[in-house]
């Protein structure tokens, strides 16, 4: 975090909604005088988080808009550059972008749906941090968030592309945060499990410990604030996924074979 008494410098990819929205009006409102960098595709929605953030803030926070796809790498680097011209180097980057869909492997419409998800949830993860690490390095301060998802802990059926890349996001972060260690940077791993957000509304089956997007924004802020390697929340849903990672292969995919799945892209209700 940034010097004492001083307002921090945060990143938030993702921000044009959901988690990145709530992260941000999180900051505002523990923060007030935050400089916030929002990066999004949509400028409309992230011109609405803006004004969000400053009714957090009581108008102190200064929130700049950065319309962007994380997929492009250019562009994300581009952003970085702005941000840090207007806010100096970040005390916070959350890598926050991700999307879902369900995919099925040898369905042809699936492949690009599968390259697109990974390419957003996984890859977008170091081109994101990239264009900070050196000032951050140079001040010796700061922390690299990265959401990661329960659905990483284990394989889910109809789910490959995105479990997958929120497995791979979890690898990737372990091993940045070994690759920081003693440069004064840390890296986070925040998994979230059920969260109310535009993502989750249309999932057509159970939600266990379904939590709102602000109650999930407050923990998240806190737990990176404290330096919290890895945390799952809600915390309940860490004892379900430990529970599920040591369930031997044979009861795990009998117990799933028949789990309801995520709607695929263009796929019929």
């Amino acid at each position: 975090m940034s010097a004492a008494g001083s307002a921090p410098a945060v990143f938030v990819t993702g921000a044009s909604s959901g988690l990145g929205a709530a992260l941000a009006v999180a900051y505002a409102r523990r923060h007030p005088a935050v400089r916030l960098g929002l990066l999004g595709r949509r400028e409309s929605a992230l011109a609405e988080v803006a004004e969000a953030v400053a009714q957090a803030s009581g108008g102190r926070a200064s929130a700049i808009a950065l319309a962007a796809d994380v997929t492009d790498s250019r562009a994300l680097a581009d952003a970085a550059a702005r941000f840090m011209a207007e806010a100096g180097a970040p005390d916070v980057v959350v890598a926050n972008a991700g999307i879902s869909a369900g995919t099925l492997t040898g369905e042809p419409a699936d492949a690009e749906v599968f390259r697109r998800i990974v390419q957003t949830n996984l890859i977008a993860l170091p081109d994101t941090f990239a264009p900070f690490i050196a000032p951050m390095r140079a001040r010796g301060s700061g922390a690299l968030v990265g959401i990661a998802s329960v659905a990483g802990i284990r394989g889910l059926p109809g789910a490959s592309a995105y479990s997958a890349s929120k497995a791979a996001a979890i690898s990737y972060m372990e091993s940045l945060r070994v690759e920081l260690r003693g440069s004064g940077l840390r890296a986070i791993t925040i998994a979230p499990g059920y969260i109310r957000t535009p993502m989750t509304a249309g999932n057509r089956y159970p939600m266990p410990f379904l939590t709102d997007a602000d109650v999930f924004a407050r923990k998240a802020v806190r737990a990176i604030e404290a330096g919290r390697g890895f945390v799952v929340i809600p915390w309940q849903m860490r004892i379900v996924a430990g529970l599920l990672r040591g369930l031997p292969n044979a009861v795990f995919d009998r117990l799933f074979a028949r789990a309801p799945r995520k709607a695929r892209v263009g796929a019929a209700d």
